[in-house]
């Protein structure tokens, strides 16, 4: 009577790890389902902010290029003459202020 018990315990034991083994394999097909979308996501992620950081550097290109041209000294020069009728001071215009005071 004994050894039948200990056979039925051996037997509910081998149902209950093939039942595991069993479901487990739906269960780590579903999780791998999931990580491979979760990298096709997450590459498609990546690719589409390579595009956005390439766009970016071009675009930061064309503004340093545009501010190197918008900032030299003849184009000023140009602007303060012809649109804002500026001219270059003569030496008997300039004005040399000197402030005297207590040096602390």
């Amino acid at each position: 009577m004994n050894r039948l018990k200990k056979e039925k315990a051996k037997n509910v034991f081998k149902i209950i790890l093939i039942s595991l083994l069993t479901m487990s394999i739906p269960f780590m097909l579903g999780l791998y389902a999931f990580q491979a979308k979760r990298y096709t996501d997450l590459t498609k992620e990546i690719r589409e902010l390579e595009t956005k950081q390439e766009k970016l550097i071009e675009d930061n290109k064309k503004l340093v290029s545009e501010i190197s041209v918008l900032s030299s000294a003849s184009r000023i020069e140009k602007i303060a003459v012809e649109e804002l009728g500026m001219h270059k001071a003569d030496k008997d215009d300039i004005i040399r202020v000197e402030m005297t005071g207590e040096k602390k």
